[in-house]
């Protein structure tokens, strides 16, 4: 079996995230950025299964900008095989869009012949959450989102799913797009000796030409800027003017 594993360049998710000056987006300047939590989760994930022996192959992809390598490093360190690059943008600013993303990965799932794509529910930077479901659509194949819990067995995967009301199992058939939750495992931190093992380990660059796909941006950021300003607490002398705020200041009861 092989498993795909998408993962993002990010910043890091202990920054505080500064806007420019000029409201055009996040400031990048000497910045710490990671791989996304989630992708780390799914990553991990994988290396489990495949540890298990259940799985042959880790495929780490990233798809951004050259930086991007740095990430994928990252991820050849932890325990992937080999990675791909695909350069869709040289604009360290510029985020690809969901809908481009997937077909990106639907060609590279094609071209690799893959049975299992894990990856994270969603993005710590733009928290759009649709690459897996948008991803599932074009393949045609399974899914299974918000996964705490995979058990995988006779090219099926049984995925406990973190919902509403609690936890929901539910069985999947392989291939199948499986996105992960916070609370599936903790990921390991890489070894200075696989982090050297990582530099000789295959790391292939392709442009999103090469796999037949134009990149379309349909979103346009009009401005972005800093939430606004908790207002300060206040404190009550007693239980009746805290009900009587409640009540006819907030509207709560």
């Amino acid at each position: 079996m092989k498993i795909l594993v998408p993962v993002k360049r990010v910043i890091d998710y202990n920054v505080k995230v500064r806007v420019k000056s000029d409201g055009s987006g996040v400031d990048l300047s000497n910045i710490k950025m990671s791989m996304n939590p989630f992708d780390e989760i799914a990553l991990e994930e994988a290396i489990r299964i495949k540890e298990a022996n259940k799985a042959e192959e880790i495929i780490a992809i990233s798809i951004g900008p050259e930086q991007s390598q740095e990430t994928l490093r990252t991820a050849l360190a932890m325990g992937a095989d080999r990675a791909i690059l695909i350069v869709a943008t040289d604009d360290v600013n510029s985020d690809i869009e969901p809908l481009d993303v997937a077909k990106i990965l639907h060609a590279v799932v094609v071209e690799e012949k893959i049975d299992l794509v894990l990856c994270g529910k969603q993005a710590i930077d733009n928290d759009m959450n649709a690459t897996g479901q948008m991803l599932s659509a074009l393949l045609g194949c399974s899914q299974a989102t918000y996964a705490s819990k995979i058990d995988l067995d006779n090219n099926k995967a049984s995925v406990t799913r973190e919902v509403d009301g609690g936890l929901q199992v539910i069985e999947v058939s392989l291939p199948a797009v499986i996105s992960v939750d916070l609370r599936l495992n903790e990921p390991r931190y890489a070894s200075l000796p696989n982090i050297m093992k990582a530099k000789r380990k295959p790391l292939e660059q392709k442009r999103p030409q090469d796999l037949n796909i134009q990149i379309n941006n349909r979103l346009e950021i009009l401005e972005t800027k800093e939430p606004p300003e908790r207002p300060s607490g206040i404190k009550v002398s007693s239980v009746d003017e805290l009900l009587d705020k409640l009540k006819n200041e907030v509207g709560v009861i």
